[in-house]
């Protein structure tokens, strides 16, 4: 079914080039495992096995780290009614809807379909918006499942997990393996080495997609709410929140960063900046300016919406 969110043709050309060349990357990942393992049985059942859990439990996996649960309506009525009304003007299917009770205002979206999405919030989010900045969020995570583009990072991150994977097995079997001779050590570099460069072009290319999914999302959220400026708002607020957090209170936020509303990076990020899932505020602040003042809005952010 295709949702009322506007379509972004830059957006699909991205992700289904980004697929493309991570699909050329898993091909040639593989078939060089084979040759330096000399197992393809073992090889293709890891990659297999790696690639199906990802694929079907990301959302498990997501919302058991970040302590998401699933709640119902009764439990948080004003949550559901937002997710309710968004779900109806982009005539979606609704999610799942989960809330994580942790402090740092964050929320993201994950699932392998439009129809097996969760969107999940934290407390510290619900606490420091209001209902309108609120609406704003759920808006841009719902355009990802739309987007199916979550669908897409989930996949596309399979090849970085899986070679983050093989270094690790390698590693403890050089370890704590029985004789060592020269050919082992050979095959050994040689997976070491194999396997760092798949990591790294993979994580490379993911972040540009992830970038660019971050502004599409925006752009959508916005023109689905006619409200920029109270998305706009939003970010400020989170982005501004979250860097007053340590930066050792959000390593284990920072590697679900990819799915996030707004990046898991202290006041000091330094050189991460270049690496980062996220554009900059500044870039998406811009955006939002641009969108606000195509449609003509006047309406200071956090100010009630007049009715129709």
């Amino acid at each position: 079914m295709q949702s009322r969110f506007r379509s972004d043709r830059r957006l699909t050309v991205r992700m289904t080039v980004t697929l493309f060349l991570l699909g050329l990357l898993y091909v040639g990942f593989v078939a060089a495992l084979i040759v330096l393992l000399k197992s393809w049985v073992l090889v293709v059942v890891v990659a297999a096995g790696v690639l199906g859990a990802q694929y079907w439990f990301s959302d498990r996996v997501a919302l058991f780290a970040m302590r998401g649960r699933v709640v119902e309506r009764e439990e948080y009525p004003e949550l559901h009614g937002v997710v309710d009304r968004l779900c109806a003007i982009a005539d979606m299917p609704k999610p799942v809807v989960a809330v994580s009770d942790i402090d740092m205002p964050n929320a993201f979206a994950t699932g392998r379909n439009p129809d097996h999405a969760v969107v999940c919030v934290t407390t510290g989010l619900l606490r420091r918006l209001s209902p309108e900045e609120l609406e704003g969020v759920l808006a841009h995570e719902l355009s990802h499942v739309a987007h199916k583009d979550v669908a897409v990072i989930t996949v596309a991150s399979f090849l970085g997990v899986l070679a983050g994977l093989v270094v690790r097995f390698a590693f403890y079997s050089q370890l704590f393996g029985g004789r060592k001779d020269q050919n082992t050590a050979v095959v050994f570099a040689g997976v070491m080495g194999v396997s760092a460069a798949v990591y790294a072009i993979s994580f490379l290319l993911i972040r540009a997609l992830s970038r660019y999914r971050e502004l599409a999302a925006d752009r959508a959220a916005a023109q689905l709410t006619g409200r920029p400026s109270v998305l706009a708002s939003a970010l400020t607020k989170v982005s501004g929140d979250i860097a007053k957090i340590p930066s050792k209170d959000l390593r284990t936020a920072q590697a679900f960063n990819a799915f996030y509303f707004t990046p898991a990076l202290g006041a000091e990020a330094g050189v991460s900046r270049l690496f980062s899932t996220h554009p900059s505020l500044e870039q998406r602040l811009e955006q939002l300016g641009r969108i606000s003042t195509e449609l003509g809005e006047a309406v200071v952010p956090g100010e009630p919406r007049k009715a129709d």
